[in-house]
């Protein structure tokens, strides 16, 4: 049964917070640093995006489409019901490209491989492999933990790219059809939505998104007690209730930046 005190405890530790910015800080140092990725780490990087981008491809691109399409319509629709059909393409662009797509790659990626990254990471701590690495002179942070906190972070990146290239062509199908005869008024279109300012809080929010991905499932799992197998459930669950509060937090933020 999983202790949902401990997680919930877990989650409003101030210490628990602090250790996450302090191992988030370190990683990606490490991660920037060329000399961390020696053919091993580039490996469980390689395999990182694997696990977290190329296997989900499919299923993502799917939700990615249906979604599009359903608020697109909900848009279309409202947009004619009180009379601003003439601003339907740029509420649609605004809304789900800059807004909606980074937020649904940020939790799908985050249900698919969240758990996942932190629960392999808290059976390490448990089974004592990353003291025991520490011990013998290798780096965990660099052998274990830096490469999947790239990989994930990429995979966030890539999926959100994805997600934003479907969500652009649906709805150039959408106002325009199949013809190219609109190209020249959607590239207009386009480039008054994706301003300066816009794509800069854009790109920042998908940073920020790719970081607390990758960083705070592995900053939680090692939480986890050596030999205290039972304090996995806790520990993973509570490293899922901090990466969705600090997605909530990041989405937040940016609205506040653009709109107040």
């Amino acid at each position: 049964m999983i202790d949902t005190k401990s997680a919930g405890m877990i989650l409003f530790r101030p210490r628990s917070w602090r250790r996450v910015f302090r191992f988030g800080i370190f990683a990606i140092i490490a991660a920037l640093s060329p000399s961390t990725y020696n053919a091993q780490a580039r490996e469980l990087a390689i395999r990182q995006v694997y696990f977290t981008a190329w296997q989900i491809l499919p299923g993502y691109s799917v939700v990615a489409a249906l979604f599009s399409l359903l608020l697109i319509q909900a848009v279309v629709v409202n947009a004619e019901k009180y009379g601003v059909t003439q601003y339907s393409l740029e509420m649609v662009l605004e809304v789900l490209v800059l807004e909606v797509v980074p937020l649904m790659t940020a939790l799908y990626v985050a249900l698919r491989s969240g758990a996942a990254i932190c629960a392999e990471i808290a059976l390490m701590a448990v089974r004592g492999e990353l003291e025991d690495k520490e011990e013998a002179g290798a780096s965990p942070l660099h052998a274990e933990l830096v490469p999947r906190i790239a990989g994930a972070a990429l995979s966030v990146a890539a999926l959100t790219s994805l997600g934003c290239v479907i969500a652009v062509v649906l709805s150039y199908i959408e106002f325009y059809g199949w013809t190219p005869a609109g190209q020249q008024e959607f590239a207009l279109i386009i480039a008054r939505v994706f301003d300066g300012p816009e794509l800069g809080v854009f790109v920042l929010k998908c940073l920020f998104f790719g970081v607390a991905v990758a960083v705070i499932p592995a900053a939680a799992g090692l939480e986890a007690e050596r030999n205290e197998i039972k304090s996995l459930p806790g520990v993973v669950l509570g490293g899922l209730l901090k990466l969705f509060l600090a997605i909530m937090v990041v989405e937040a933020a940016t609205l506040v930046v653009k709109y107040v």
